[in-house]
């Protein structure tokens, strides 16, 4: 027969150290697409304001 476990005895060996925890090599990978699709995403979006070709009008005299 097994030996029951309490939830805080399963916790207390799952405890993470808070100086050992980083980000790793997962977290910079995520990081670094991000910033290149946000790259991508900034130099679409200039080619397209630049393609916009806007002049307004005047607007017509109301009697």
């Amino acid at each position: 027969m097994s030996t029951p476990m309490s939830f805080t005895d399963l916790a207390t060996g799952l405890a993470l150290d808070d100086n050992k925890v980083t980000p790793g090599l997962l977290g910079f990978v995520v990081f670094a697409a991000l910033g290149v699709a946000t790259w991508f995403l900034v130099k679409s979006m200039n080619k397209q304001f630049k393609r916009v070709d806007f002049v307004e009008e005047p607007e017509p005299v109301k009697e």
